[in-house]
């Protein structure tokens, strides 16, 4: 009875053990997955400011060339990119057919081209071309505060995009110190008031048939580590209304592989990587590769691309790579990045009362006020900002933890149980290996001895043996 009882209870233990061990192995195995998922979670936290850094505004005018600056030869060159002309330089039918009469015979006699001798090769670079015919900010710019103090066409500085031309207001610049402000809401931040020149924009624009709809200019607010991409980024602003901007301020915290997808590894044109600087990286590289020159918008030393070399390459080439993907353009979010929010609202301007001053104060008429002026405000709404971070939700000390709360509900066991059992099997092991060693050391001791005392009696015996013959 007792032999059976005994038998009952080691199979009790041995299933009880086997059937603890498996559920460890099988809870350890899924917080061991569970890690190797490299899960994350996002952590969302509003803080605020006594102050802070204004961002930069970029302020492009939608038609990137001015008509009536245009020379004859600027047409000859750039008259078919422009749209302007066809390949055998006479003039596009449709626009005569959206000129004035008056501006009808001053551009039929700027596109004559009989008795004109071109230049050999087009005239400086389509750099100094865009330039010279953009919409200068002198020119535009008809009033500008900052936290209610006067500023300037002075306070912008030139940067060029996909639209030519375009102005930045506290871009980061050596030896300047970015603006900041103090408080939140209207009359804390930029008020700019604009004429966007209308009666000077192109026809056309390229090979379409049809007119530039969009009047006004482009914007984007963005980070100074950031280029500006506002073809693409920005958000339109129409004259004959005063638009407000409310922006907030987020820094953007991500994990790079393999808990996310972020990168910050500078790229060859850009000291900051943004996803804005790949893409104008990669832009950049393809053009120059394809076209052997590179558009007045891209970085590097290569020579500037032609009207030409933009009509027949740049343009078609930019086009192509923007409309299939490119392995070559993926661009990941990078690991830290500030962006802002924005808010729009908007008032029809000029009021009645706000037309006669302005008439009198511009030389202008009510109808050219409210097709040409507009006035942008941006501020902060608040003085705070919101951060948002991708953190890690599992880690290697999260793991242990789980792991080793498991072995002490399955198998009543912690590192130092399991550390005690190494420790038994490694004193078990040394104590049995000198009990052999000092065996046969024993033995092999006492048979020497043996024979040494052996043959010291033999020598002794031999010895008396010689003296008494």
């Amino acid at each position: 009875f007792l032999g059976s009882l005994r038998l009952i209870l080691s199979a009790f233990w041995l299933l009880a053990l086997c059937t603890s061990l498996g559920l460890l192995l099988s809870w350890s195995s899924n917080r061991l997955l569970h890690w190797l998922s490299f899960p994350t979670y996002t952590r969302v936290h509003t803080e605020w400011a006594k102050e802070l850094a204004f961002p930069a505004v970029t302020i492009c005018n939608n038609n990137p060339i001015r008509l009536y600056k245009l020379t004859k030869s600027d047409l000859y060159f750039a008259g078919h990119w422009l749209g302007l002309l066809l390949a055998n330089r006479t003039v596009r039918p449709i626009v005569l057919d959206l000129l004035q009469e008056d501006r009808q015979t001053w551009f039929k006699k700027l596109s004559d081209f009989k008795l004109f001798l071109p230049p050999r090769n087009f005239e400086g670079t389509n750099l100094e071309f865009m330039d010279r015919l953009s919409h200068q900010l002198d020119d535009m710019l008809l009033s500008c505060k900052y936290r209610g103090e006067p500023c300037g066409a002075h306070n912008f500085s030139s940067v060029f995009t996909r639209y030519g031309k375009c102005y930045m207001f506290n871009a980061a610049e050596e030896g300047k110190t970015l603006r900041t402000t103090m408080k939140g809401g209207t009359g804390n931040g930029l008020e700019i008031m604009l004429d966007i020149q209308q009666d000077e924009y192109l026809p056309v624009w390229g090979d379409s048939e049809d007119t530039a709809f969009e009047a006004g200019v482009r914007v984007q607010i963005h980070s100074q580590a950031e280029p500006p991409f506002v073809h693409e980024l920005g958000f339109g602003v129409a004259p004959g209304f005063q638009t407000f901007v409310a922006t907030q301020e987020q820094r953007l915290t991500y994990l790079p592989p393999p808990w996310g997808e972020c990168e910050a590894k500078a790229l060859g044109f850009f000291h900051v990587y943004s996803v804005t600087a790949c893409r104008i990286d990669c832009e950049t590289r393809y053009i120059v590769e394809n076209c052997n020159c590179r558009m007045v918008h891209m970085p590097g030393d290569a020579s500037y691309c032609t009207p030409e070399q933009y009509k027949d390459c740049a343009e078609p080439a930019l086009a192509k790579l923007s409309a299939v993907e490119n392995s070559n353009c993926m661009c990941r979010t990078p690991c830290n990045m500030t962006r802002y929010n924005k808010e729009l609202s908007m008032v029809k301007i000029p009021s009645k009362t706000s037309a006669r001053y302005l008439q009198k104060k511009f030389n202008k008429s009510e109808k050219y006020i409210t097709d040409n002026i507009l006035v942008l405000d941006v501020f902060f709404e608040a003085l705070n900002y919101e951060t948002i971070e991708q953190k890690k939700a599992y880690e290697v000390a999260g793991l242990l933890g789980d792991i080793g709360g498991q072995m002490g509900l399955f198998i009543g066991a912690s590192i130092l149980t399991i550390l005690e059992l190494f420790d038994y099997a490694y004193e078990v092991s040394l104590n049995s290996r000198p009990h052999l060693f000092l065996t046969r050391t024993f033995s092999g001791v006492h048979g020497s001895s043996c024979s040494s005392a052996a043959g010291i009696k033999g020598a002794r015996k031999r010895k008396r043996e010689i003296r008494a013959s």
